[in-house]
């Protein structure tokens, strides 16, 4: 989730050139109580669920486009459903609100959004941030989740991983092509704004709670869980992964050798295929 950390990911990890055209999908808003509007994408038409929930500032497109167009055709059962989390992408307004508790915000917010979809139970791809989130979701809603596929996301943040956002904090120092990905979603300004408050927040985590973002809800699991990971991953501290097995014993572990942290892109063919067996449960 952090080391180095979205660098790579905001540039040329997302939105990769050479992409099939989009598939047929529907795009809308939909009112959430005490949230607000949220903008999300459809696609497919099958009777179960699947939620894809980005990482950090990302939206469905930014962060989804080959499991959008790709994943319907591979789970015929599931309806897939990106979301842009409140004040992130279209999500706006709501205007953005960090602090302590927002990844449990976003967690409350994506069941909120579910059940106004008339969708209460529901499986979960979780990336980086959007990963945090559906630990945290699974942990505290175990009613809610069937399954959940996780990658690029940590329990806890440490002292170095600290060191290396406050590294990069400052957007002006990124090259263009690092920079334009966000830009074109927030504007200058406003992604600069934004970045720097995603940094505070996340590092008042490691003042005030030990780098602590779920590490209880991680025990509280009940769901099949499938972790994937990039091994040369310069995001994430190496760490998690073990951190994770070793408390949640039962989860499928697939490593990509030479995989970073956008691994759904640069790998989407092999990616989509593993995590569509595993929610058909052929895992």
């Amino acid at each position: 989730m952090i080391v180095g950390t979205r660098l790579s990911r905001l540039a040329a990890g997302r939105l990769l050139p050479g992409m099939a055209s989009r598939c047929a999908h529907t795009e809308r808003k939909v009112q959430v109580p005490d949230t607000g509007d949220l903008h999300i994408v459809e696609s497919g038409s099958g009777s179960r669920s699947l939620l894809l929930m980005p990482g950090a500032l990302g939206s469905a497109w930014t962060d989804f486009k080959p499991q959008i167009e790709q994943l319907p055709k591979l789970l015929p059962d599931h309806t897939i459903i990106a979301w842009d989390p409140p004040g992130y992408g279209k999500s706006v307004p709501p205007q953005r609100k960090f602090g302590l508790e927002f990844f449990r915000e976003d967690a409350e917010a994506a069941v909120k959004l579910m059940r106004a979809l008339n969708r209460p139970k529901f499986s979960i791809l979780g990336w980086s941030d959007g990963g945090i989130t559906a630990l945290i979701l699974a942990g505290r809603h175990a009613d809610a989740v069937e399954k959940l596929a996780i990658w690029g996301a940590g329990a806890y943040l440490n002292k170095d991983e600290v060191q290396a956002l406050q590294a990069i904090r400052d957007v002006a120092k990124w090259s263009p092509r690092m920079r334009e990905p966000m830009e074109k979603v927030y504007g200058v300004e406003r992604f600069a704004q934004l970045w720097g408050e995603w940094v505070d927040a996340a590092c008042e985590f490691y003042k005030q709670r030990d780098g602590d973002f779920c590490r209880s809800e991680v025990e509280q699991i009940k769901a099949p869980v499938f972790i994937l990971h990039g091994k040369k991953d310069p995001m994430i501290a190496p760490e998690h992964v073990p951190w994770l097995k070793q408390r949640l014993p039962s989860a499928l572990y697939h490593e990509f050798p030479d995989g970073k942290h956008n691994i759904h892109l640069r790998y989407a063919e092999e990616f989509n295929k593993l995590v569509a067996d595993f929610f058909r449960g052929k895992e």
